[in-house]
């Protein structure tokens, strides 16, 4: 079993210069075999929450709760947890086959020929059955990484805690990592909670991430979800790539005011809104902007500034007001800089935020989603 409850965790750091709230009032319910992704801005508290599951940070207050269990000040021996670091942690003059079974060495009973044949089994797993004789200065950063999570397998422990694990790694063997570990994660079936920066890796990797920002818990939820349904402007720039565009508009009998366009509402989106007039924020992602033309309802014409030919796709960057935004069409169209484009924002793809606030007023919806962009796990 490894179903973990956190529950009004607070951490609080304190230092000359007064306290540092680094996660306030945490709650969040992890199911036994579940795929937990943190993932927000550098500072946000993910780490820092990892470290107190763990045990190497202190809570100020509030409970973690392990299979019924409350671990909250127990020891990080005694937590049946864990952790694989960014660094790896590796022993240098250690072979794999040593730091593999070196946690088992020291804290468990088990005979040598149990841990050899425990630490084969794992290594086998890992694909690195060939590699234990050799020590981290003869491995690479790929098989440093799978020695470091090999390390944390054979311990079979109730959760898994990964922190940033695959940041040290070139980009093609961090795509093929991710894969190797969803495998690996699904196959172990243990409770994983993977800490990462990178909003790509939250997507395709989690059953469900959690969003912080300023230690705080933003949204809990599928990735769809975060993506298609925000509950606010910050999850909404932070989840997707190209990040989403946003516009500071008037919402004034029925239309969205732009200093450089005007948007006329439907009615049935008119009522969905259910505010008064006034300011509001327009988030539209780069991908659900559409080409048009000149006399389209709603058409915008803008300046084509920069290009960025990516293979399948292109990302336009174009001039609406004296603000960039990015537009994302497709691969074999040919859009050179300095052209003009008309573009515009489908009602049902857009987004409407609380100026103030930055509260989610008006979001698409997962089941009115198309099937042609629904998989942007791919």
């Amino acid at each position: 079993m490894g179903k973990l409850d956190i529950r009004n965790l607070r951490k609080v750091f304190e230092d000359d210069g007064g306290s540092i709230v680094a996660v306030d009032d945490l709650n969040i319910d992890i199911e036994d075999g579940e795929f937990l992704i943190f993932v927000g801005p550098s500072g946000c508290g993910k780490s820092t929450t990892l470290r107190c599951i763990a045990g190497l940070e202190s809570a100020t207050s509030g409970q973690i709760i392990l299979d019924d269990t409350d671990i909250t000040n127990k020891p990080p021996t005694d937590r049946d947890i864990a952790m694989v670091f960014q660094n790896y942690a590796l022993y240098p003059h250690m072979t794999a086959r040593d730091n593999i079974g070196f946690g088992l060495k020291m804290s468990t009973d088990m005979e040598k020929d149990e841990i050899r044949e425990r630490v084969e089994q794992t290594a086998e797993m890992m694909g690195i059955e060939d590699l234990l004789d050799k020590k981290p200065g003869e491995l690479s950063g790929g098989q440093q990484q799978r020695v470091a999570l090999g390390r944390a397998i054979v311990r079979e422990p109730s959760v898994f805690l990964m922190d940033e694990p695959l940041s040290n790694l070139d980009a093609k063997l961090r795509t093929t990592m991710r894969t190797e570990l969803q495998d690996l994660q699904q196959q172990l079936g243990i409770t994983t909670i993977y800490v990462t920066h990178d909003q790509t890796e939250a997507m395709t990797m989690g059953d469900r991430i959690a969003i912080l920002n300023d230690g705080e818990l933003q949204q809990l939820g599928t990735p769809l979800e975060c993506y298609y349904e925000p509950t606010n402007r910050f999850v909404a720039g932070f989840i997707g790539s190209p990040s989403m565009n946003f516009f500071e508009v008037e919402y004034a009998d029925g239309s969205l005011i732009h200093e450089t366009f005007r948007y006329d509402l439907s009615r049935e989106t008119s009522e969905e809104l259910s505010v008064r007039e006034g300011p509001l924020t327009l988030g539209v992602r780069p991908e659900s902007i559409e080409l048009a033309s000149a006399g389209d309802t709603n058409a915008i014409e803008v300046p084509v500034v920069v290009t960025e030919p990516m293979g399948e796709t292109t990302y336009v960057y174009v001039d609406i007001g004296d603000q960039q935004y990015t537009v994302t069409v497709g691969g074999d169209r040919i859009v050179e800089p300095g052209s003009t484009l008309h573009v515009v924002f489908p009602e049902d793809k857009m987004h409407l935020f609380d100026p103030d606030t930055g509260e989610s007023l008006k979001t698409r919806t997962i089941a009115t989603a198309p099937e042609a962009d629904a998989d942007i796990r791919a």
